[in-house]
């Protein structure tokens, strides 16, 4: 049997209605903690992660992350082509997860 990745075992167990709000708890905690935002820090859904002051080693770090958690390998394409979080979760429920988001 294969083993699933933690946060896709979490997700599998939530219901549907909870599993979106799920996934972007679990990039915005990686995108914060390659920061090193404070818990009280917002991180912006909506604006780029270059504008944040993200560079592109900074971007492999949480792809790296962003792939353990999710048990998934990502194209490094799609963190430049998809530049924000909203973005980005987009993608991760469309392309990635489709069969377990609603």
């Amino acid at each position: 049997m294969i083993e699933q990745a933690p946060a896709v075992e979490q997700l599998s167990s939530l219901p549907r209605s909870e599993r979106s709000e799920f996934l972007e708890s679990i990039v915005v905690a990686e995108f914060r903690d390659v920061l090193l935002m404070d818990g009280d820090e917002m991180f912006p859904p909506d604006q780029s992660y270059f504008s944040l002051g993200f560079t592109s080693l900074r971007l492999m770090e949480v792809k790296a992350r962003l792939e353990k958690a999710l048990g998934c390998t990502l194209n490094t394409n799609v963190l430049f082509n998809k530049p924000t979080i909203e973005d980005l979760i987009e993608y991760l429920t469309d392309e990635v997860l489709g069969d377990l988001m609603p």
